[in-house]
């Protein structure tokens, strides 16, 4: 049997692999359980109820961001003082994001399903789109309270050196999406509201079994204990994980300004191609927030312990790690794009070879995306929430909003498909940057 891995260690490659292996794992498999709704929506609702889907989902990833804010930044606050060695401090802050979670989770649910229709309208959506949009959104954002405790776990998981149980959570709503699709979408073709109960029935179990774990005495790190709301460290806390809801926030306000160029240079196929291109990207993507969610609680024990060399140690294996893999997704997606277009909107031949070509100019945006995540995440780990915020806001907003804005003028619509493409390599060099410039202040170079 071998020896459990602890926060305390020195990682080398295996053991750095083996401990991020089940976030990569999670966070994967929560990809795909959530690209199952597209696929049975696409193909037994037909393709005008998944360009609604689409459309909307950006509003419901804002909502649920706030659970990754959290999560990311308290697990760094958390992980940070159990670096100190100060356990009693460090449950009462972790108790404190997990109720502040509820509390926000419950207010966001209300709010998101009484403004539905009127953002619906705002996005877009057109008369044959609208009311799938409600139907859907509705659902979905009724179980916002569980889709933010589950993406808070994930994080927290991790800190509490269980990242298996994590792991286990996520297989377990992911099985539970699948199935319950299969049975409401592909079964009783209730379209898009079978999709929205299974992700929202889902999203229960893998937000209600951890805060079961930590509410029961349990062996980990991490226990729910009562606690006042501090204002502080709750602050500090969501300040610091900033980064993650901005990622969050500007991913969705891009896939908005998206929608809204595609609609208008190729109409509603251009969102159904665009709503493939993401689905896939949440997996490719998630392979590097996975590996960023479960370094990043070695990172912030280290940086609180005042151990320099395991922070220069894992910047340098980290950064190995998400280059080459780049290379190796990036080659992957483009090989794949008509297998994976065909998967999705196999059924129409026009649309397919639409989304296959954006696939492949798509595809080039892998190469980079795993270092810039892997660096804001860095600076979250190391509570320096600014620098990772700004990161994220210039990749993920001011980078893709002028390139997707601009390039069209130049290229038609493959500017919009490049348009990612280029801010990742603005990005790169704007992480770059930070990395050197901050090296003296946290000794990891």
């Amino acid at each position: 049997m071998k020896t459990p891995i602890q926060l305390s260690d020195h990682f080398t490659y295996n053991k750095l692999l083996r401990f991020t292996l089940p976030s990569i794992t999670m966070m994967v498999f929560t990809s795909i359980y959530g690209v199952v709704d597209g696929f049975f929506v696409s193909n037994f609702a037909g393709k005008t109820a998944f360009a609604a889907i689409n459309l909307i989902m950006p509003f419901v990833m804002i909502l649920g961001g706030m659970g990754f804010m959290v999560g990311t930044g308290g697990t760094a606050l958390v992980s940070l003082v159990l670096g100190t060695g100060d356990r009693k401090k460090a449950n009462r802050y972790f108790s404190m994001m997990v109720y502040l979670t509820l509390i926000m989770g419950v207010a966001l649910s209300v709010a998101g399903v009484l403004f539905i229709r009127p953002v619906s309208l705002f996005l877009g959506a057109t008369t044959e789109m609208i009311d799938d949009c409600v139907l859907y959104g509705r659902i979905v954002i009724g179980f916002t309270f569980t889709f933010m405790l589950q993406n808070v776990f994930q994080s927290f998981l991790i800190a509490a050196e269980k990242p298996q149980l994590g792991l286990a959570a996520t297989v377990s709503a992911g099985i539970t999406n699948m199935a319950l699709d299969a049975f409401f979408v592909g079964l009783f073709r209730w379209g898009v509201a079978g999709a929205a109960l299974a992700t929202g029935i889902s999203q229960c179990v893998g937000g209600i079994l951890p805060l079961i774990y930590f509410i029961r005495p349990n062996t980990s790190l991490l226990r729910l204990t009562k606690t006042k709301l501090e204002i502080r460290p709750m602050l500090h806390a969501c300040a610091n994980g900033s980064s993650e809801l901005m990622s969050n926030i500007s991913a969705s306000i891009v896939s908005i300004i998206y929608n809204f160029q595609l609609l208008k240079y190729v109409g509603e196929d251009g969102v159904s191609a665009y709503g493939v291109l993401m689905y896939v990207q949440f997996i490719f993507i998630a392979i590097y927030i996975g590996y960023s969610i479960g370094s990043a609680p070695i990172i912030s024990y280290h940086f609180g312990a005042g151990n320099y060399a395991e922070l220069k140690n894992m910047l340098q294996k980290s950064i190995l790690l998400t280059c080459s893999s780049g290379i190796l997704l990036t080659f992957a997606a483009y090989l794949l794009a008509p297998v994976l277009s065909g998967i999705f909107v196999g059924y129409d031949a026009g649309l397919f070879e639409l989304t296959c070509h954006a696939f492949r100019l798509f595809s080039f945006s892998f190469l980079l995306a795993g270092f810039n995540i892997f660096v804001s995440s860095l600076f979250t780990a190391l509570n320096n929430g600014a620098i990772s915020a700004a990161i994220s806001f210039m990749r993920t907003l001011i980078f893709q909003t002028a390139s997707v804005l601009i390039l069209p003028f130049f290229f038609d619509v493959d500017g919009i498909w490049l348009a990612i493409t280029v801010a990742e390599v603005c990005a790169f060099i704007f992480s770059a940057f930070f990395i050197w410039a901050k090296r003296e202040r946290y000794h990891y170079i």
